[in-house]
C-alpha cells in the first residue's frame, strides 16, 4: 500500500511527470542516437576500414574545436537562464535570439581560423576537402537548438526529429558509401541529417513556443559572451588533451592508431551518454531545486558503476560483434576507458550541476584550467610514445583527477 501511495504521490506531482518525461524521451534520443550507428558499425568497418575510421576521427577532432567555440556554453547558460523563466515569452525570445546570432557570429569567425589554418599547415591543406564536409555539420547544428528543448522541458520533440533524421541518414550510407573512397560521404551524410532536424525545429520553436527572432544587437551580443564566458573556457580547454589526443595520434602514428583509438573510444562515449541523459535530464529542475541534488546523485552514481563494469568485462564481446579482425587492439582501448563513467559521474554530478547552478563557474573553470594543462603535457608526452595506449591513458587519467578535484570543491560549498 505504501508503495502504490508514492507511486500516486509522484504520479501527481508535476516536478516528478517532467523529470520522468524528460528522462524516457532524452534516453530514446540519446540510444537512438548510437543505436542507429551501431547498426552501420559493421558494415562501416568492413567498407572504409580502420584507415577511414582514423580520417573521420581526425577531421571531428579539429572540428569540435569551432563547435564549442560557436557553442560558447551556451548550452548550460542559457538553458539555465530560460529555465527559471519559462512563463515568460518576450524574455525567452530575447535570449533564444542573443544566442542564435551570437553562434552564427562565432562560427563564421571560426571558420576564417579554419581557412587560414588549412592553407597554411601543409597536413591540413591535403585533407581540406574532408575538414570542409565534417564543417557542414556546424550550421546545422545551431539551427537544431536542442538546449531550447532541454530548458522548456520538451524533449520529446527533438526526440522525434533525431529519429526521423537518423534513420534517413542510416538508409543513406548502406545505399552510398560502397568502397574505401566513400568515407566522405559519413561527414556529409551526418550534416544533412542535422540540416533537416534544425529546419523542422526552426518552424515549430516559432510555431509552437512563439519565438521571434529579433535584429541582432552588437551589445546583445558582447554580454552574451561576457556571460557565458567562463562556461565556454570550461567546455574548451579539455579540448586541449581529448580531441587534442586524436589529431597529434594521427600526426605521430598515423591513420591505423587514429581508427583504433576512435574504435574503442565510441563505446566509452556511448555509456557516458546515460551520464549526460541524467545530467541534461535533470539539470533545468536542479536550477529551480538544488535541495534536490541528493537524490539524482545516487541515480547517476548506479549508472555509472554499471557502465564500468560493463566497459571491462564487455570488452572482447563489443570489438567481436561490431568490428572486424583489424579493430582487436581496440579491447584495451575500451578496458582503459572502463573508469571514465565513475569520473564522469564526479564531473557531471558536482560540477554543471552542482558548482555551475550555484553560481561558481569560475571555480569550475579554474579546476578544469590545471587539469588541461596537466592534460596537455601528458599527451605531448605519452601520445607520440605509446599511441593509441598513451592518447587513453591521458585522457582517463586527468578525467579522474578533474572528478575528484570537483567533487571536493563541491562538498566544500554544500557545506
Amino acid at each position: 500500500m505504501k508503495i502504490r501511495a508514492k507511486i500516486s504521490q509522484l504520479r501527481s506531482n508535476k516536478d516528478a511527470r517532467a523529470l520522468m518525461s524528460n528522462f524516457v524521451w532524452l534516453s530514446v534520443l540519446k540510444v537512438i542516437g548510437y543505436i542507429f550507428p551501431l547498426i552501420t558499425l559493421p558494415y562501416l568497418s568492413r567498407v572504409i576500414g580502420v584507415e577511414g575510421f582514423g580520417e573521420i576521427a581526425f577531421a571531428s577532432s579539429i572540428i569540435v574545436f569551432i563547435e564549442t567555440f560557436a557553442d560558447f556554453g551556451f548550452n548550460y547558460t542559457a538553458t539555465r537562464d530560460i529555465a527559471r523563466i519559462r512563463s515568460d515569452v518576450g524574455t525567452i525570445s530575447t535570449i533564444f535570439t542573443n544566442v542564435f546570432w551570437t553562434k552564427i557570429l562565432l562560427m563564421i569567425v571560426g571558420f576564417l581560423i579554419l581557412c587560414i589554418l588549412v592553407y597554411f599547415i601543409p597536413s591540413l591543406y591535403d585533407k581540406r576537402l574532408l575538414l570542409f564536409i565534417t564543417f557542414l555539420y556546424i550550421p546545422g547544428h545551431i539551427i537544431f537548438p536542442d538546449w531550447f528543448f532541454q530548458a522548456m522541458e520538451k524533449m520529446k520533440y527533438i526526440t522525434i526529429l533525431n529519429v526521423l533524421s537518423k534513420a534517413i541518414f542510416t538508409i543513406l550510407i548502406f545505399i552510398v558509401i560502397r568502397e574505401k573512397d566513400d568515407y566522405l560521404w559519413q561527414p556529409l551524410l551526418t550534416a544533412i541529417g542535422y540540416w533537416i532536424s534544425g529546419i523542422i525545429s526552426m518552424y515549430y520553436i516559432f510555431k509552437k513556443f512563439q519565438i521571434r527572432i529579433h535584429k541582432p544587437s552588437i551589445y546583445a551580443i558582447k554580454n552574451s559572451i561576457r556571460s557565458s564566458y567562463s562556461m565556454f573556457l570550461s567546455l574548451i580547454i579539455p579540448n586541449l588533451y581529448t580531441n587534442f589526443s586524436t589529431i597529434l595520434l594521427r600526426t605521430t602514428c598515423g591513420e591505423v592508431a587514429t581508427g583504433i583509438f576512435d574504435a574503442g573510444k565510441r563505446f566509452e562515449s556511448i555509456i557516458s551518454q546515460i551520464s549526460e541523459v541524467l545530467s541534461r535530464t535533470f539539470y533545468p529542475f536542479l536550477a529551480r531545486r538544488l535541495d534536490k541534488h541528493h537524490i539524482y546523485t545516487l541515480i547517476q552514481l548506479f549508472f555509472s558503476i554499471s557502465g564500468s563494469l560493463f566497459l571491462f568485462f564487455g570488452a572482447n564481446f563489443l570489438v567481436d560483434l561490431f568490428y572486424t579482425s583489424e579493430f582487436n587492439s581496440a579491447t584495451e582501448v575500451i578496458r582503459i576507458f572502463s573508469v571514465s563513467p565513475i569520473a564522469i559521474f564526479l564531473m557531471n554530478t558536482y560540477g554543471t550541476n552542482y558548482l555551475v547552478l550555484k553560481g561558481k563557474e569560475k571555480i569550475y573553470r579554474n579546476i578544469i584550467i590545471v587539469c588541461a594543462i596537466i592534460g596537455f603535457i601528458l599527451t605531448l608526452v605519452l601520445t607520440p610514445r605509446y599511441s593509441y595506449i598513451g592518447a587513453s591513458i591521458t585522457i582517463v587519467f586527468v578525467w579522474c583527477i578533474r572528478g575528484l578535484m570537483t567533487y571536493c570543491v563541491a562538498k566544500k560549498y554544500s557545506r
